[in-house]
């Protein structure tokens, strides 16, 4: 059980309190096409403003390098936040994050004032976690408050680096949803509990098989990687993504699968195309069947409701990684029922980032869900039993 101090376990009024955010925004000629990731920090951001804290908010964007790249630069999400808390955000505009812009706006707030630093990694020190910035960034507050779950995996100045320096580092409400969902329902889950993994390859989900066989009591393949399987099971699997390297680990995840008394479930059939393309030919085949010059880009109708009612007898379903390439119609159905399946289950429902938490929103499932991650590469590190190196530097209570 992960047990960090919160935004509720402390006060800040009348004190300086870094807030590190996940403002990592698409940005078009200067304008957020898509501002998710704002709305989901403004409960941590009110509650500190709401207790009469010195509220400094941080965050990366892009990958500048640690050059100050002007494009990348955080000065459109202060306007846009302003807009959404109702309340002035003042924007720091140092081309070193912690400059005199910074030292004076932070001198002259007074409770409840809000102010915006420049792009974290306009400094090269952010990503190598060098002291300087760590202490810089410290020098600026008395609190710190992390709740960026999307860079939690990553151990940064501004998420790990600046703890060293500040006596008091907790989780805001966003990160503390991340622990209870995935950290904690995956080590504590109510049984039944049903992993589903899709997604392109085996082997960037090795170690969160290996994690999860030691933890579900039924795991489900689809997507690109289950290829691989039908390969290593004798099957033909055409020009469907494979690696053949990966076919004796598949083998032995299913004999460990045996071992554990795990049901390691597989697709049974596929929707198969000359090409890949929405406009290819396609046709249904059973598992190891695809012919030459012909590829899996779904899971077929048989192996969707297989799937889909596994899912349904489960009190805890966590997903990551699509059925098949939702992205083009033709090839969205084995995914569509799937979400559609926990969208219908009074289970709870986890849904780890990245390409999974794309597929359920496109598909207008998203807000059936208990949780959909913040984090595609942080969660797929709690799915692995990772100690996340953002989440361990924040104090335990």
């Amino acid at each position: 059980m992960l047990n960090k101090k919160s935004v509720d376990d402390i006060n800040v009024k009348g004190k300086r309190v870094l807030c590190r955010c996940d403002f990592n925004v698409p940005l078009i000629d200067g304008k957020i096409t898509d501002e998710n990731r704002l709305v989901a920090a403004l409960p941590t951001i009110k509650k500190l403003v709401a207790d009469g804290g010195k509220v400094i908010l941080c965050s990366h964007l892009g990958k500048p390098k640690g050059v100050a790249v002007p494009e990348l630069s955080l000065a459109p999400v202060a306007v846009r936040l302003s807009e959404l808390l109702g309340q002035e955000v003042k924007f720091a505009a140092d081309d070193v994050v912690v400059g005199p812009n910074a030292k004076a706006a932070v001198e002259a707030m007074n409770d409840g004032d809000i102010v915006l630093l420049e792009n974290t990694r306009y400094r090269a020190e952010e990503t190598k976690n060098g002291e300087a910035f760590s202490k810089d960034l410290a020098s600026l507050c008395d609190v710190f408050v992390n709740d960026a779950f999307g860079t939690a995996h990553r151990a940064h100045c501004s998420n790990v680096g600046v703890t060293q320096f500040v006596d008091t580092a907790v989780v805001g409400y966003l990160m503390q949803k991340e622990i209870d969902f995935l950290g904690n329902a995956v080590n504590n889950p109510e049984r039944p509990f049903v992993a589903i993994l899709g997604g392109a390859k085996v082997s960037s989900k090795i170690s969160v098989i290996e994690n999860l066989l030691d933890k579900v009591d039924t795991l489900i393949i689809g997507g690109g990687m289950s290829y691989t399987f039908s390969k290593a099971l004798g099957g033909n699997v055409g020009n469907s993504l494979l690696e053949a390297d990966y076919c004796d680990y598949a083998l032995k995840m299913l004999d460990k699968a045996k071992e554990k008394g795990v049901e390691l479930l597989l697709p049974i059939d596929n929707l198969i195309a000359d090409d890949f393309s929405n406009d290819a030919n396609t046709q249904i085949v059973g598992r190891g069947e695809i012919p030459d010059g012909w590829e899996g880009l779904d899971i077929g109708p048989k192996t969707a409701e297989l799937f889909a009612n596994a899912a349904k007898t489960a009190k805890t379903v966590v997903w990551n990684g699509p059925m098949g390439c939702f992205e083009m119609p033709k090839f969205a159905a084995g995914t569509e029922t799937v979400a559609k399946a926990l969208a219908e289950t009074d289970a709870v429902t986890i849904i780890g980032g990245g390409d999974s938490a794309a597929a359920v929103n496109q598909l207008g499932y998203g807000d059936k869900m208990t949780h959909i991650s913040t984090g595609g590469g942080a969660s797929l590190e709690f799915l692995e039993g990772k100690e996340l190196p953002g989440v361990a530097a924040a104090n335990d209570k």
